[in-house]
């Protein structure tokens, strides 16, 4: 089954169309060095929790959007490889794609898929 990096992140909302334009590199280059699909959305309605929340998990200010993104890779292996050739690429060097965000919030993961219908 396929592998899939997951992520949720803090962006300030006036920075959406600055957000987007990063994503849409970054996707690109995701693409070239093996990954298979790239989704990235935009929060709608994502409330306050008590306990745990989106926003709590970012500590999302008033001015900040919730980002829920992933990436679906064929495999861990083709997702280890995909991410050293990333690191590498100038285009995600952040003199030339920099995050509209701030990436010390951001959080993100890689998952096994053990369900996909």
């Amino acid at each position: 089954m396929n592998y899939v990096d997951g992520f949720v992140a803090a962006v300030p909302t006036i920075n959406k169309e600055k957000y987007i334009k990063h994503a849409k590199i970054s996707a690109v280059v995701f693409k070239e060095h093996g990954a298979l699909k790239i989704v990235e959305t935009w929060e709608d309605d994502v409330p306050e929790g008590e306990i745990t929340s989106f926003p709590m998990s970012v500590k999302r200010e008033t001015n900040e959007s919730v980002v829920f993104s992933w990436i679906t890779w064929p495999s861990k292996e083709a997702r280890d490889a995909g991410w050293k050739a990333l690191m590498e690429d100038p285009r995600m060097n952040p003199d030339n794609n920099p995050m509209p965000f701030d990436g010390k919030r951001l959080i993100y993961g890689g998952f096994n898929t053990i369900l996909d219908e």
